[in-house]
């Protein structure tokens, strides 16, 4: 490749970046910013932004994408060590702090993008779940009677929850981490067992 094209794809590159970099930042105060928006906070204009994405769908998939595997990787540090309900806590508190911070750019996901591609985006970090979520069944701290991808699709139907009624003002976000790990130690728990005290109230 001659240097007058590693010149350009580097400036491709660069673009892309900041177009993304913009769209994150626009959509996650503003899930109806335009493109338009978009392409000033990028600092780049509206036919470069359309030659590197088609469409809107495709900024705000770049957009979600890197802030998903931004979240994902910030997750990797909580600890999953010890106690599978203390742990599934940890990692409520943890992700609801992701999920609040990305409300915005998530409801505009939600718009532009078929859910099955959000749930794609979301493998990730639902990998995670699964396997804190395995090794609590094998210690007989959560239910085995109902399939794992059922309860990860009960954890996140209640983190998007929290969300929406965080969006009309029923619950405050300092809050919403409690009620989601009250609500899903007690649907995680096995039928006929106490569940755990929350956190909070220890």
């Amino acid at each position: 490749m001659s240097t007058r094209n590693t010149a350009k794809r580097a400036d491709a590159l660069r673009s892309i970046d900041a177009i993304v970099q913009a769209a994150a930042e626009c959509l996650g105060h503003n899930p109806d910013a335009s493109l338009s928006e978009i392409a000033r906070a990028a600092n780049v204009g509206r036919v470069t932004l359309y030659s590197h994405f088609a469409s809107r769908a495709e900024v705000v998939d770049a957009a979600i994408t890197r802030a998903i595997g931004e979240g994902n990787a910030a997750l990797d540090s909580v600890d999953l060590a010890g106690d599978p309900a203390l742990a599934l806590a940890r990692l409520v508190d943890a992700s609801w702090h992701l999920v609040d911070q990305a409300r915005a750019l998530l409801v505009a996901a939600q718009r532009e993008l078929p859910a099955g591609r959000i749930r794609e985006l979301h493998d990730g970090p639902a990998a995670r779940v699964e396997t804190l979520i395995a090794r609590g069944r094998a210690e007989g701290v959560f239910r085995t009677d109902l399939p794992i991808p059922w309860l990860i699709n009960v954890l996140h139907s209640i983190m998007k929850g929290a969300a929406d009624e965080v969006r009309v003002g029923n619950l405050t976000p300092d809050r919403a981490a409690a009620h989601i790990t009250a609500t899903v130690l007690a649907a995680f728990t096995p039928p006929g067992v106490a569940v755990p005290a929350p956190v909070w109230e220890e």
